[in-house]
């Protein structure tokens, strides 16, 4: 078995008496997409930065490739990766192809060769036709997708994706997701930092759920999903739903666990049939049957109370 592009080991980052990042350990073998998730303040951009070079952790151990250690070995490591941060870093006075022109020249490239990549590169992000526009000519989803293309350069063996489809409409999304499959079919490995729970369950292998800096879940969605939740999901909602989310209400006992959030009732259970007979007694209700999702495993295990970002 080849040796994974990325161990991180025992990662321990502070701020004063605030630990963000406690004891974490993850690894990401050759063409694999590790998703990290976690609500606001679980340490995912902190955890991202180490992996960078851009924040020294207090403790633990990031190694890349044959044995690189970051940060010591920053430039070797940085050489081999591409990066597509949160926010724009593109520069607006330069047009799409001289953004990725300067940008390979940072790698030491000679021109011809980033030229040669150049045209390619535009027609993977689906930017052809605005080779010589600026970014600020770009819409949002050009933008991401000018920046992927920027990330890919320097033929990187490795991608750290840090939320590369927030704020991007459904289209976009859609468009960016089909990049990054291309390019996991092309074997590229790719770190994910995602709020988006059907970015992860689409993208990723393997995920990595993390709260208040720990590791608190990893493992294939599917697998996560069936190991720490019910198979069948009914949404109950209208006037009066509330009430049935009370443990005196009948529907308790066709349950295996019941949740609410917000004007709407969760009930979790492996056998869907007898509750949405019972529920018939309310026809005045609405509801939804639906298989577990990724997005019911990250509010059990990280709960629905909304958080500031930290």
């Amino acid at each position: 078995m080849s040796a994974n592009l990325l161990s991180v080991q025992n990662l321990v980052k502070r701020y004063a008496e605030n630990t963000v990042v406690n004891d974490l350990s993850f690894h990401i073998a050759p063409g694999e997409c590790l998703g990290v998730i976690g609500p606001n303040g679980a340490g995912k951009t902190t955890t991202l930065r180490m992996c960078l070079g851009l924040t020294a952790p207090d403790a633990g151990q990031i190694t890349y490739f044959e044995g690189l250690s970051m940060p010591q070995q920053a430039l070797a490591i940085k050489a081999r990766l591409g990066v597509v941060s949160q926010m724009d870093t593109l520069d607006p006075d330069f047009t799409a192809e001289e953004n990725l022109l300067v940008y390979g020249r940072y790698f030491g490239m000679k021109d011809r060769d980033i030229r040669a990549r150049i045209a390619p590169l535009l027609e993977f992000g689906a930017l052809t036709s605005k080779a010589r526009a600026k970014p600020g000519e770009l819409s949002g989803g050009m933008k991401r997708r000018l920046s992927l293309a920027r990330a890919l350069i320097n033929h990187p063996e490795m991608l750290l994706l840090d939320e590369p489809t927030t704020g991007l409409d459904p289209q976009a999304r859609h468009l960016m997701w089909e990049r990054l499959q291309l390019l996991m079919q092309q074997g590229k490995s790719i770190l994910l930092t995602t709020h988006f729970m059907d970015e992860a369950e689409r993208l990723c292998d393997r995920l990595l759920v993390l709260d208040h800096g720990k590791k608190i879940a990893e493992g294939r969605p599917r697998d996560l999903i069936q190991e720490h939740l019910e198979p069948d999901v009914v949404e109950v909602y209208g006037q009066g739903a509330l009430a049935l989310a009370e443990e005196t209400s009948p529907l308790h006992a066709h349950a295996a666990r019941v949740e609410v959030s917000g004007e709407t009732v969760f009930f979790y259970t492996a056998q869907a049939q007898p509750l949405l007979m019972a529920l018939q007694a309310w026809p005045q209700l609405r509801s939804l049957h639906r298989p577990a999702n990724l997005e019911d495993l990250f509010l059990k295990l990280t709960g629905r109370q909304i958080r500031e970002n930290a």
